[in-house]
């Protein structure tokens, strides 16, 4: 009977100084991807949930001033943030003479209504571009991960396997003993290197797109929202002429 049981860490502690430091910086890589997974599944999952309650909060409640009321309440989702600036900065804009302020609609009141919607995409173009740098910080990372511990399990192999023909070219002989411990490890670096790349790659690509699904879901909330500013504003002209 063959014993199928193999002692991995004696393999690791009886390996040369070079392959153990490969190992331990796989290790290293590891570690990093697999708390990286965790945070970002948390937080996108909170993103998800929170944005798609306050989307459908926001077209049942059709108020401003309740959706913004809610969207201090939810943290987590990055619509509601992006909402959150784009109210605080209608409201300013409401305060220093937007057109709803004006009496009647002439050629410096059309200016200062284009002048307002350009401020307010400006803000919201900018909070976009804020949400989307935290749903994809660390995530790069992840990809980094998977593109280079490939290539540094291969370099432990590689040092493994001149290990062993350096063995056999010191007590010129080429039985299994002499060239057993250096393909052991050189074996043990390339199994290491896959592990560690390949669930960085399925969480990366995992992330990147639900974050795309987020960023979409932004833009188009972002386009709602001046495209209800805007309809608002035109009304009220209207109702003054």
């Amino acid at each position: 009977m063959f014993s199928t049981d193999i002692d991995i860490i004696g393999i690791v502690t009886s390996a040369g100084l070079v392959v153990q430091f490969v190992l331990l910086l796989l290790f290293f890589f590891s570690v990093m991807s697999w708390a990286i997974i965790l945070i970002k599944a948390r937080y996108i999952g909170k993103a998800f949930k929170e944005s798609d309650y306050f989307i459908e909060f926001f077209w049942k409640s059709r108020d401003l001033s309740n959706a913004f009321k809610k969207a201090k309440q939810l943290r987590k989702s990055p619509v509601a943030r992006v909402f959150h600036v784009g109210y605080l900065e209608l409201k300013k804009l409401s305060q220093s003479g937007m057109p709803m302020s004006q009496t009647s609609v002439d050629d410096i009141t059309i200016r200062e209504r284009v002048s307002g919607s350009e401020n307010l995409k400006r803000a919201l173009r900018r909070a976009i571009n804020t949400e989307m740098t935290k749903l994809t910080q660390m995530v790069p990372f992840l990809a980094t991960t998977g593109n280079t511990t490939p290539f540094i399990g291969l370099f432990g192999t590689v040092w493994g396997i001149m290990n062993s023909f350096n063995e056999i070219g010191l007590t010129g002989a080429a039985n299994l003993a002499v060239v057993a411990p250096g393909i052991s490890e050189a074996l043990i670096a390339t199994a290491a290197g896959l592990a560690v790349a390949i669930p960085a790659v399925i969480a990366f690509n995992y992330f990147m797109s639900k974050i795309k699904v987020i960023e979409t879901e932004l833009i188009s909330f972002s386009a709602d929202f001046l495209n209800i500013v805007e309809r608002d504003i035109l009304r009220a002209e209207r109702g003054r002429k």
